[in-house]
């Protein structure tokens, strides 16, 4: 696994498809380690180039602070630039959805952004509820799981016990996950007129810990937003991961066809 290290910090990432591709860059929410990705992007990795790295304090890279957007930001540009990425359609959740939107302010690689269950606003949070999702005794795992997916998908797929493992391998735990939680937050996007990029804004109309109106409110702030409800909870990408990847497929393509033309 390739690996770069920015300011001390070493960050660990994967890379897929052909480099002649449009790349998508997929960043993770608040306390999951790159294991959240394991159904967009090998779905994705055919027509385009996928890069998933582990956030700083996840599976695979250093722990090291500072953990504010702005850090997580040049951390996503430390690893595209090592990994040699001129252009690139960035994909985050929650925290990785914040960390996109700093990124497409103060660098100058993203053709568009795609963001799943992201509040513009750390005042937007429901902290109790990104808490339990994220709890630091790692017995509760298990049942943080309700607020992740809903009871269908819990029952029906026999993966309860996977992800349980995956989540003990990768999280966050610890100051690395405080500091997830803190970046959270903290955040603020700023005025979200002046960010012009096509962006597509996927919600959970279950969501418990950013209600879905913040993500209609934010597409509809954006110059070039796009609004799509997803069915489920905070996880949604994962529960309905054909549908949300056909979502961002359709999505980035037109934008690259865009570009091309």
């Amino acid at each position: 696994m390739p690996t770069v290290t920015t300011e001390g910090t070493t960050l660990a990432y994967e890379v897929a498809g052909e480099p002649d591709r449009p790349t998508v860059v997929f960043v993770a929410d608040a306390g999951f380690g790159p294991w959240i990705w394991g159904w967009q992007a090998p779905q994705l990795s055919g027509p385009y180039r996928t890069v998933v790295y582990a956030t700083r304090g996840t599976d695979g890279s250093d722990a090291a602070g500072p953990y504010d957007v702005d850090r997580l930001a040049a951390d996503l540009e430390a690893v595209l630039a090592d990994a040699d990425v001129p252009r690139v359609h960035v994909v985050g959740a929650g925290l990785g959805g914040m960390v996109a939107l700093r990124y497409a302010r103060e660098y100058a690689r993203a053709r568009s952004l795609t963001l799943v269950g992201t509040a513009p606003s750390g005042q937007e949070i429901d902290d109790e509820a990104l808490s339990a999702l994220h709890p630091e005794d790692p017995t509760r795992l298990r049942e943080s799981l309700s607020l992740a997916f809903t009871d269908g998908f819990l029952a029906e797929t026999g993966l309860v016990d996977d992800v349980v493992e995956w989540r003990r391998e990768e999280d966050a735990v610890g100051d690395a996950l405080a500091g997830h939680r803190e970046a959270v937050r903290s955040f603020e996007a700023g005025p979200r007129y002046e960010i012009a990029l096509p962006t597509l804004v996927l919600h959970g109309l279950e969501d418990p810990v950013v209600d879905v109106e913040a993500g209609r409110e934010l597409a509809a702030d954006l110059p070039r937003g796009r609004f799509e409800a997803v069915e489920g909870k905070r996880c949604c990408y994962v529960e309905h991961s054909a549908a949300v990847s056909d979502a961002i497929d359709r999505f980035v393509d037109g934008v690259s066809a865009d570009y091309s033309g």
